[in-house]
């Protein structure tokens, strides 16, 4: 009995239960999220199920052992928040285990990571300092005083079968009480984009999870995700205020009816019914503004509005103020920011957060990308990137997408390095994708995406694109890891140049339109050295905030204060070419149409304008100016928002794109053979008549 209760299962339970507390306080005073929160109560029940089942499992130890795997267990939660707190500050959304497949991607800039902590970050060990000190100074005095306690109380806590028991009794009272929680109205913000219940069965959304559920919570869910499928129901009650009826763009859905009164499988027609009902917006002033122009994509690496200086960089200025500029655009980051945020911008869709989807539904096919758009409007389309497979599989996404051609660095045939600090330069990259694009003699316009390289971090070491052009700072007080982002981002602008002179020279400038687009900011550069630059707020992810313009030689300039992100990049483009495209199939929307939704969306479901600021893992609202919109108002705007992302994750889950063409066609061909059939039939009857 003795050696049963120095190994006492309350005391270890007590132990972890106040430990893993303290670090869930410490985490969230850390992160800023509000302390005293109604959340804290499911958190502690949580903290407090997940304490007895380890102390329980302790208890068949001995007493040496069980110290040293409470302190193990201390440890592995500490650096876990840690890790998250470093990973939510350098890549802007917390890790998943969903995310794995890229682990091999993040070594190779490690250091640049762990240089990013913040000092505050580290205080998130204070608790486990504390435990330690525990066991040092204060665990003997509290091992005497349970003794005293609980020796004659009770055999309870000693008999293995009764401890078995009233253990399993305590876990089903906690869990109970916990699901409770989940559902139970006052524990649940009425602002919240995903309830409490669906985020314990998929935590869709990383950062409200947390929020909800504490770190330590939402890491046993987010290993749980691994083994358990995203939901597949979607219920949407379309209203008026989210579909638009009075358009002069129609279409004829006499297909798209008849596939939805004879599928059989729900979560395919809960799309159908979707995106069938969905905003069909007009034509408008903008609408083919440049039809049959050659068009240029290029989506810039880690660019923000540094780049926009017109004595550093000239090439990207005079398009940027000669064009159609974006002054409130955004590069939401999000898990795998780069591949996922190419997807997003080639489908109009969003990515499913917790995941590289662009990686993951890699073989997923997409009638509606940019590329297949123009494709179906006769234009060769190609793709090109100046660096290796290591990161995404470009060359199996961009063929999947559309692409008639994808060059990666090799097929180029520039010079590249394999060492991380270093990369390929843009201005190889344009000089050889324009010898190419240009030498191909055609009458078919030409649809060119590019994906640029040499901006990329890391930015606190030497390397070769980072070095070059360091004069161009030499006169300031930068630190040097900015003045060799900046030295990165000359590299991209003569390139640039190259781009603008190559086309006068084959007499392509005026017949070609260029859009720019940064992929995310320099998150290799703290805010504090970004703001050596620019010198506004970065919180309310002002630090997502990137260039983006539409530039062509003929055009007046024109500045455009829309809030907006990647995802309205492919429907705005194929408004603007007078392309063939229904507008209801993508979850962004032309930013040129009079009933554009004036906000931009991040990764975990937040929001902004010039009014407002909704923050989805607090469900805060922050108001910019005096107007103050209703609860209803901000739970409309979060449900379509909800509505979209979910619906995102089922077409991409799904490959719905493939199954929609591929059914359409099919009954395409079964009425024309009907019909055919009845024409042969009509003219034998004549004949015969």
């Amino acid at each position: 009995m003795k050696k049963l209760l120095n190994n006492n299962l309350i005391k270890n339970f007590l132990i972890i239960l106040v430990f893993t507390f303290l670090l869930e306080i410490t985490f969230r005073i850390i992160c800023g999220a509000q302390v005293i929160d109604v959340s804290l109560i499911r958190i502690f029940l949580g903290l407090t199920f997940v304490s007895l089942i380890i102390s329980f499992i302790l208890s068949w130890t001995n007493k040496t052992c069980s110290k040293v795997l409470i302190i193990i267990i201390g440890l592995v939660f500490t650096i876990y928040a840690f890790l998250q707190l470093g990973f939510n500050n350098f890549i802007g959304v917390y890790m998943s285990f969903n995310t794995s497949s890229q682990l091999g991607a993040v070594t190779s800039y490690v250091k640049e990571f762990l240089l990013s902590f913040l000092g505050k970050f580290y205080f998130i060990f204070i608790p486990f300092v504390l435990l330690i000190l525990y066991y040092i100074f204060l665990d003997k005095y509290t091992e005497r005083k349970f003794s005293k306690k609980f020796m004659l109380k009770s055999r309870i806590k000693y008999e293995p079968g009764i401890r078995t028991i009233s253990t399993v009794l305590a876990l089903f009272a906690i869990g109970f009480v916990y699901n409770e929680t989940l559902t139970s109205k006052f524990m649940q913000n009425e602002l919240q984009t995903v309830s409490n219940e669906e985020l314990f069965q998929y935590p869709s959304v990383p950062s409200l999870a947390i929020n909800e559920f504490g770190i330590i919570g939402f890491g046993f869910l987010d290993i749980k995700s691994l083994y358990v499928d995203p939901p597949d129901t979607y219920i949407f009650d379309a209203t008026d205020d989210n579909i638009s009826y009075d358009t002069n763009r129609t279409f004829d859905d006499t297909l798209w009816e008849k596939l939805i009164s004879e599928e059989s499988n729900t979560i395919l027609n809960n799309i159908n019914n979707y995106l069938i009902n969905n905003t069909i917006t007009d034509y408008n002033e903008y609408t083919g503004l440049f039809e049959g122009k050659n068009l240029i994509v290029i989506m810039m690496e880690s660019v923000n509005e540094i780049f926009i200086n017109p004595e550093l960089y000239p090439n990207f200025y005079k398009m940027y103020s000669e064009g159609i500029s974006f002054s409130n655009n955004y590069s939401p980051r999000n898990s795998c920011a780069t591949g996922n945020n190419e997807f997003s911008a080639m489908t109009g869709l969003y990515s499913i957060q917790n995941n590289c989807t662009a990686n993951v539904y890699r073989d997923n096919t997409y009638s509606t990308s940019i590329f297949n758009l123009f494709n179906n409007a006769g234009y060769r389309t190609s793709s090109m990137h100046d660096y290796t497979e290591a990161y995404y599989y470009r060359g199996t996404i961009h063929t999947n997408m559309g692409s008639g051609a994808y060059y990666g660095v090799q097929d180029l045939g520039i010079p590249y390095y394999n060492e991380y600090k270093n990369w390929a330069s843009d201005e190889d990259f344009m000089n050889v994708a324009m010898d190419i694009t240009l030498s191909e003699e055609s009458d078919e316009p030409f649809m060119l995406w590019l994906t640029t390289v040499s901006s990329h971090q890391p930015y606190n070491q030497s390397s070769v694109e980072g070095d070059k052009y360091l004069s161009i700072t030499e006169d300031t007080d930068y630190p040097m890891d900015l003045r060799r982002y900046m030295s990165k981002l000359k590299t991209l602008d003569n390139a640039l140049g190259i781009l603008l002179e190559k086309l006068a020279s084959a007499g392509e400038l005026d017949d070609t339109v260029i859009v720019m687009f940064g992929d995310h900011y320099p998150y290799g550069l703290k805010d504090t050295t970004i703001n050596q630059v620019l010198d506004y707020d970065l919180d309310d992810y002002e630090r997502e905030r990137t260039p983006l313009v539409i530039y062509n030689s003929e055009i007046t300039a024109e500045v455009v204060d829309k809030y907006t992100s990647y995802v309205n990049l492919t429907p705005t483009i194929a408004n603007l070419f007078g392309l063939d495209y229904d507008p209801r199939l993508y979850m962004g929307s032309d930013v040129f149409a009079d009933d554009y939704s004036d906000l931009v969306v991040f990764a975990d479901g937040s929001w902004k304008n010039d009014e407002v600021y909704y923050n989805a893992a607090t469900s805060e609202v922050t108001y910019y100016t005096d107007e103050v919109m209703s609860i209803e108002e901000i739970r409309n705007i979060n449900q379509v928002i909800t509505a979209k992302m979910q619906m995102s994750s089922l077409i991409i889950q799904n490959n719905y794109y493939e199954y929609l063409s591929n059914a359409l066609e099919t009954l395409k061909v079964e009425q024309e053979t009907y019909a055919n059939t009845e024409e042969s039939i009509t003219s034998e009857e004549i004949m015969g008549g």
